[in-house]
């Protein structure tokens, strides 16, 4: 019997579709959403940071201005962050969610922290993909008979929250801002998905037919579509902040 908490993504494959999206050209503005959103959340800190660490170096130039020196650095294979600690700042962008032991994360970020240094993050949570995920197991149930994993799990705003006292970060906040995308074609929500780097990772993942495609597509168009049949993609992204001990 193995330790630790389930492997529910495959790292190597996570390594893959990112190479592949920093190789793409387009507009990531779920991305640029969530920059602002850690702006917005930055912006009341009555303080100067000397050194910060960017994680997973998702938008690093458009934050630089935030501290005077930057360190990038990611979570490796093994999900250890390879960093020594006294950052004044920390900040994720879009990449916690991806990860298989995300109590353990944030217990990382804290320790690379100075005493009253600053945790900022966003990610995936909530209700992201609500209608993919939907459509995919309605459309496995009905060609399969059972579903098998196409879209990740996510975690609730509360739960976040929760993860960060555990991981014994004081005043912890977390928040959630909703953006629902309306597609004219199933094949730019993909393609969006690909762009940011968030296609399947899972272990477990099976090829997908076109039967079961046709199926999934079916009922993405009957249950989640506009009057004007564009389809609804729900994005939650949960803001997280924190403070590790003085």
């Amino acid at each position: 019997m193995k330790d630790g908490p389930p492997r529910i993504f495959d790292a190597h494959a996570q390594a893959l579709h990112r190479s592949r999206a920093a190789r793409m050209a387009g507009e990531r503005f779920l991305t640029a959403e969530a920059l602002e959103g850690v702006r917005v959340r930055l912006a009341p800190v009555n303080r100067t940071f000397a050194t910060a660490l960017l994680i997973d170096g998702y938008g690093g130039a458009d934050i630089q201005d935030l501290a005077a020196a930057w360190r990038n650095v990611a979570f490796d294979a093994q999900e250890r962050l390879e960093t020594m600690g006294g950052f004044d700042l920390a900040v994720s962008v879009l990449s916690l969610h991806g990860l298989n032991d995300l109590p353990g994360a944030l217990v990382q970020i804290r320790r690379a922290l100075k005493p009253d240094g600053l945790f900022v993050a966003a990610m995936f949570g909530g209700s992201t993909l609500t209608e993919l995920r939907d459509s995919f197991a309605e459309g496995e149930i009905a060609t399969l008979g059972g579903i098998t994993p196409r879209v990740a799990p996510m975690a609730d705003v509360r739960e976040l929250g929760t993860l960060l006292q555990r991981a014994g970060f004081e005043m912890p906040v977390a928040d959630v801002e909703r953006t629902t995308v309306r597609y004219r074609h199933f094949s730019t929500l993909i393609a969006d998905l690909r762009l940011m780097g968030e296609t399947n990772a899972m272990l477990g993942r099976r090829p997908l037919s076109r039967t079961t495609l046709a199926a999934s597509l079916a009922h993405y168009s009957a249950a989640h579509a506009e009057a004007d049949g564009r389809l609804r993609a729900t994005f939650d992204i949960v803001y997280l902040s924190g403070w590790s001990p003085r």
